[in-house]
């Protein structure tokens, strides 16, 4: 699945010299919690959040500190907290460091740039041109559509054990001298011992997704944590 495949389209969108309140205002009447910021052109140049706005001086928001905290913060410092505080246009207060993607970048990619920059959304780009935007909400559509997903095909027991130790081999925690698995009329039985309630459960897991199986017994011990070992 692409982010193509899931990504809004339908865009709300601001311009570097929209006002702040206005911003406000287009984020409550859409109810999102971020909007992207593009030139003439159509072209990202920023994204203003919530985040940007929380502490605004004419909202009693902004920051109070005592004498001795702005002499360690420095002036630099203290001039850029007071341009996001009074500033009235939206290129003085939106974050200009985008983190972007393509319609082609797979959902997993996009999963993987929002939990590491801690953001909620990314800009989908194309041509140098915003087309779309994949927001956690977007995600949490795209599982929520496997619901839906028809069954999988019946597959021979043969196969589907070697599918299961092929899909289990790939991971670094699993431990093919261990555990075995066997597999009747679509069913697996998990055999041997494991380490921790972890590894465990991410068995059970991992085989639980393979297309085929229709479900999984459980029949592992944890290993007893043996004294000065």
């Amino acid at each position: 699945m692409k982010a193509s495949d899931i990504m809004t389209t339908t865009l709300v969108t601001v311009t570097p010299d929209t006002s702040v309140p206005d911003v406000a205002a287009i984020l409550l009447e859409n109810r999102i919690s971020g909007v992207p910021v593009v030139d003439p052109a159509g072209r990202p140049v920023g994204i203003v959040s919530e985040g940007d706005l929380v502490r605004r001086a004419e909202a009693g928001t902004g920051h109070e500190r005592s004498w001795w905290l702005k002499l360690l913060m420095g002036r630099e410092v203290l001039a850029s907290q007071f341009v996001k505080e009074h500033a009235r246009r939206v290129a003085d207060v939106m974050t200009r460091e985008l983190v972007t993607a393509t319609p082609d970048t797979p959902v997993a990619e996009i999963a993987s740039l929002l939990e590491r920059h801690r953001i909620k959304r990314v800009p989908i780009v194309k041509d140098g041109k915003l087309v779309g935007i994949v927001s956690r909400a977007n995600l949490l559509h795209a599982l929520a559509a496997q619901r839906h997903r028809p069954p999988a095909s019946p597959v021979a027991d043969a196969d589907l054990r070697r599918a299961v130790m092929a899909r289990l081999e790939d991971e670094p925690w699993f431990s093919s001298t261990l555990v075995n698995v066997t597999v009747t009329d679509g069913i697996v039985d998990v055999w041997g011992m494991v380490d921790s309630v972890a590894e465990k459960q991410a068995l059970q897991i991992a085989i639980a997704e393979i297309p085929g199986v229709k479900a999984v017994n459980d029949n592992m011990v944890i290993r007893p944590v043996v004294a000065g070992v």
